[in-house]
């Protein structure tokens, strides 16, 4: 690719990330997500390389994802930037539904740790994340010792969190984290303007969700809901000619011009090409952009204060 995707400095980390990630929880593989072969992995996980991204953010509950990376791209380890997440449990041998409960003890963040690096078949990972704790969580058991072990010993660079309101303003005041993973895009805007107030922090800030998980019934995921916000604001009178509509919400939340890089997660290889040229078209025109907003909050999608 002759044009370099765009690249941003993560807050007081210094990496030096791409503006797109990829997120590897759609390498969960069944029971909790689509199935995944063995080559679907290797081919998937290759490309996100081939094409320039350098960020890959992973968990340690997230069935397969690390397993995958380990074993597809370890040997390419000098060229990407590799986070993952801890306080996770171990999947019980009968799936559960919902979501897996979290243990915040030093023991089960350690043993995440443990595992996390036998599976990426890395010495260390860059960004180390708690799992969405809540504050009250966080003060009981400590955990942000536990995270500056982790970093004293050399298996962890730096040390962050994934988080939303109402607990994002009290972890900024903190001042510890190096890093934030916050959900944002055009069609979830209550973080808006705490990203900036992190980033104001020196504290890099990492999206989930920015492209809003892809247009319902092309993405291979059916979320009509935030969409229909995406249809009241009229925002496809915004979009340049041949653009999709995921495209235009990818390059909404690109804009922002505090955010550092956006992680979207795909198990398909044309929607991986389709994020990498919405990121090299750049940023919306600052008029489109300030139009998209005034027409996003007109239909009651706006920024918590």
């Amino acid at each position: 690719m002759s044009q370099g995707l765009p690249t941003s400095i993560l807050g007081r980390t210094g990496l030096k990330i791409t503006k797109l990630g990829y997120g590897a929880m759609e390498l969960r593989d069944a029971p909790r997500g689509r199935p995944v072969t063995e080559e679907l992995a290797e081919s998937m996980l290759n490309a996100v390389l081939d094409a320039g991204i350098n960020y890959i953010d992973t968990s340690n509950d997230y069935g397969r994802s690390e397993e995958f990376i380990g074993r597809y791209i370890s040997s390419r380890r000098p060229e990407y930037h590799l986070a993952t997440k801890c306080g996770c449990t171990p999947p019980p041998a009968t799936p559960v539904v919902g979501r897996q409960p979290h243990i915040w003890t030093r023991e089960n963040l350690f043993r995440g740790l443990e595992e996390s690096l036998g599976r990426l078949k890395t010495e260390y990972v860059d960004v180390m994340q708690l799992h969405n704790p809540t504050v009250e969580e966080s003060e009981a058991e400590n955990v942000v010792e536990s995270l500056k072990e982790m970093k004293q010993q050399g298996k962890v660079r730096w040390i962050g969190i994934s988080t939303t309101l109402p607990h994002l303003p009290i972890y900024i005041h903190w001042g510890v984290f190096d890093v934030f993973q916050i959900p944002y895009s055009a069609l979830q805007r209550e973080h808006e303007e705490w990203i900036t107030r992190a980033a104001e922090a020196g504290i890099g800030t990492v999206i989930r969700g920015g492209a809003a998980k892809g247009e319902p019934g092309v993405s291979g995921v059916d979320r009509p809901e935030p969409w229909s916000y995406f249809e009241k604001a009229k925002l496809v009178e915004l979009m340049e000619e041949g653009e999709s509509r995921t495209s235009f919400v990818l390059r909404f939340t690109l804009t922002h011009p505090h955010i550092n890089t956006s992680i979207v997660g795909t198990l398909n290889l044309q929607h991986l090409r389709e994020n990498v040229k919405a990121t090299l078209r750049g940023p919306l025109p600052q008029d489109v952009y300030a139009e998209a907003k005034r027409r996003l909050e007109s239909v009651g999608m706006r920024p918590a204060m």
